[in-house]
C-alpha cells in the first residue's frame, strides 16, 4: 500500500501539472479574446493551488488509481470561468478556448518528446517526461470528447446551429452519469486509447 501510495504521489504530480497547463491556456485564450474573468477570478497562472478541485483533482485520481491496482490515474481541475458574452465573437470564440487546452496539451506533450530525444538525460527524468507525455496526450484525448462540460462540447456547441446548440448545452446536467456509463460500458477502450496510442507513436514514445 505504501508503494503504490507513492507510485500515486508521483503520477498525481504529473497530472497536476498537465492539468495546470490546460487550464492556464483556457484562461490565456480568454482573455486574448475580449473576456477578462479567468485573470480577475486569479485562474490565469500556472500556480497549480488556484485550479485543484477537491473531488475532481485528488479524490477522483486516488480512487481511479486505487481500484485500477496503479495502473490508471485521470481527474480533472476546477474549469476556467467564462463569461460567454465579453468575447469579441462569442460563439467562434468557444471553439477557440474549448480547443486551446487539448492543443497545449499535445503541443506541451511534443516538446517533451523532441526533448528526450535531443538532450542526454538520466534514464529516471527520461522515464518520469514519457510519464508526462502520456498524461498530456490522455488529458487532451479525454477532454475532447463532446459531452458537457469537458472542452468537446464547446467546440461542437460552437459550430452547431444556435436553437442546436442550446437544446446540446441542456445534456450538462446528467453528464456526470454519461461519463460513468461511457467507462463503464467500456468505451475508453474503443473511443480514448487507441487515439492515445496513436498519437504516442507519432510522438515516438
Amino acid at each position: 500500500m505504501i508503494s503504490l501510495l507513492l507510485a500515486f504521489g508521483l503520477s498525481f504530480g504529473l497530472l497536476v501539472i498537465a492539468m495546470t497547463v490546460h487550464e492556464f491556456a483556457h484562461g490565456w485564450v480568454a482573455f486574448k479574446l475580449g473576456d477578462p474573468t479567468a485573470k480577475y477570478s486569479g485562474r490565469l497562472t500556472l500556480n497549480p493551488l488556484a485550479h485543484i478541485d477537491l473531488f475532481w483533482t485528488f479524490i477522483l485520481p486516488l480512487l481511479l488509481f486505487v481500484s485500477s491496482g496503479g495502473r490508471f490515474v485521470f481527474g480533472a481541475a476546477k474549469p476556467v470561468p467564462v463569461n460567454y458574452w465579453a468575447l469579441k465573437n462569442p460563439k467562434r470564440d468557444m471553439v477557440l478556448i474549448g480547443a486551446s487546452g487539448p492543443a497545449v496539451n499535445f503541443i506541451f506533450a511534443a516538446i517533451l518528446a523532441v526533448t528526450i530525444r535531443v538532450i542526454p538525460l538520466p534514464l529516471i527524468a527520461v522515464s518520469l517526461i514519457i510519464n508526462l507525455i502520456a498524461i498530456n496526450v490522455v488529458l487532451g484525448v479525454f477532454n475532447l470528447i463532446p459531452i458537457p462540460p469537458l472542452d468537446g462540447s464547446r467546440i461542437l456547441m460552437g459550430l452547431l446551429p444556435e436553437p442546436l446548440a442550446s437544446s446540446y448545452a441542456g445534456i450538462e446536467a446528467y453528464s456526470f452519469i454519461i461519463l460513468l456509463a461511457l467507462i463503464w460500458l467500456g468505451a475508453l477502450n474503443w473511443l480514448v486509447w487507441p487515439l492515445v496510442e496513436l498519437i504516442l507513436r507519432l510522438l515516438g514514445v
